[in-house]
């Protein structure tokens, strides 16, 4: 690897910076100025990006006015600015599957179709689907992906051969394999993965929709069909079986893949964005033995989630729209994504993927793990509607039931009732 940036979000203080010389004067009101007032939250892509936005400034003769929040106070200044029809943000980073539903229906996202149709040299049939459909609001494109993720199998390749396995390409398999070497190796667990109500809702994801299953169906809850039962019970199932003896029902990413990074564990699914937590040597004591492939195949096939962490949308409030549109469109061109994506931020475009430069900081397992993700990727990990915390401790409950050895069906049963009575209160 060329490059060691944590996906984690960098600890900046909150402020507004002008970035270069004012190239013209900012209006008050909704009006087209020479300032474009870009809002982004603190990530390490927005580190990169801020490098790179005097190149923005000279291409155009534009000046970007930038504000940095952390996650909370950016949600807090778009509920209170939104909310409130602000022209003062032209440009905003987003997340789709946490707040993009409720920003699409509220009607604070510009529709981006016909700025999309005039850019063919910038081509939006670059991006992933699955990143494509999560920023797509009842067809209409409201969002740039940004910053993507999916599900990916992590292995301990040691013990995989020393028990003469092939890493494993289907869930049956899989579980196979975690039992023959969870057997063979005591104290070390055959499988790991997140167990929190909440957190493994969207690791979950990927077992629900690869079993033929789904959070819920034109608007009807679906977390009681046989197929989503099916998978409650496998990944529940796998967790009780063959993970950790008296493993605990709270644990999210950090606590999951500390186990595995400990070489407490042979197999563990997780987001491909955390792999520096088990691929760097001050992070990992199996980093020397650590093996990465595409999510296996259910009954359904291979259907992990393949999504946009973060995105960029015009504010339908602002009046420098055309000239925010200019930034997004320069932020996620081939060059500016290949850039970003050669300093460890993987992006949505397929073409980068399929360069070499765009994989160069990744291991080359786990990059043909993320392509191959891509091409079956769903664009969601997390069931689609305003209030997603509410619904992700519903449709949890039931993985927990699993994992301790309780009545899934029965967990389901309820899980499908309460979600109902939550969908039908969100659409009323």
């Amino acid at each position: 690897m060329k490059h060691r940036v944590a996906l984690k979000a960098a600890a900046l203080a909150v402020g507004v910076l002008t970035v270069g010389a004012l190239a013209g004067c900012t209006t008050s009101g909704g009006e087209a100025s020479d300032v474009v007032r870009v809002t982004l939250a603190n990530h390490v892509w927005t580190d990169l990006i801020k490098e790179k936005i005097p190149e923005f400034e000279e291409q155009t003769g534009l000046t970007v006015e930038l504000t940095q929040l952390g996650e909370d106070q950016l949600s807090d200044q778009y509920n209170v600015k939104l909310n409130a029809g602000t022209d003062e943000i032209d440009v905003m980073m987003y997340r789709p599957l946490q707040e993009g539903k409720l920003f699409a229906q509220n009607g604070y996202l510009a529709e981006l179709d016909d700025r999309i149709d005039a850019a063919s040299d910038w081509d939006w049939s670059d991006f992933q689907a699955g990143p494509a459909e999560a920023t797509t609001y009842e067809d209409t494109v409201v969002g740039v992906p940004l910053v993507t993720e999916s599900e990916v199998l992590y292995y301990r390749t040691d013990l995989l051969e020393q028990a003469g396995l092939e890493v494993p390409t289907t869930l049956a398999e899989l579980e196979n394999a975690a039992k023959l070497v969870s057997e063979a190796n005591p104290g070390v667990a055959g499988f790991i993965a997140r167990t929190g109500r909440s957190a493994a809702v969207t690791q979950f994801s990927s077992y629900l929709f690869s079993f033929g299953g789904d959070f819920s169906e034109q608007g009807t809850a679906a977390v009681n069909s046989p197929e989503a039962v099916e998978a409650y019970e496998y990944y529940g199932g796998m967790i009780h079986k063959y993970g950790p003896q008296n493993v605990s029902t709270d644990m999210n990413w950090a606590e999951a893949s500390a186990i595995f990074a400990q070489g407490q564990a042979a197999f563990y699914t997780d987001a491909s964005s955390l792999y520096q937590n088990l691929a760097l040597p001050e992070n990992s004591t199996v980093s020397d033995k650590l093996g990465y492939a595409p999510f296996p195949e259910g009954p359904a096939g291979s259907k992990p989630y393949s999504i946009p962490a973060w995105a960029l949308g015009l504010n339908s409030g602002s009046g420098n729209q055309d000239n925010g549109w200019k930034f997004i469109e320069w932020a996620t061109s081939f060059d500016t994504v290949l850039a970003t994506q050669e300093a460890g931020v993987p992006g949505a475009r397929t073409s980068v993927w399929d360069d070499p430069a765009g994989t160069s900081s990744f291991p080359a397992a786990l990059a043909a793990a993320i392509q191959a993700n891509a091409q079956n990727g769903v664009g969601y990990d997390r069931p689609l509607v305003v209030n997603v915390a509410e619904a992700r401790e519903i449709v949890g409950d039931p993985i927990v039931v699993g994992i301790t050895g309780g009545d899934v069906p029965a967990a389901a049963e309820t899980a499908e009732q309460k979600f109902q009575a939550f969908l039908d209160d969100e659409n009323q």
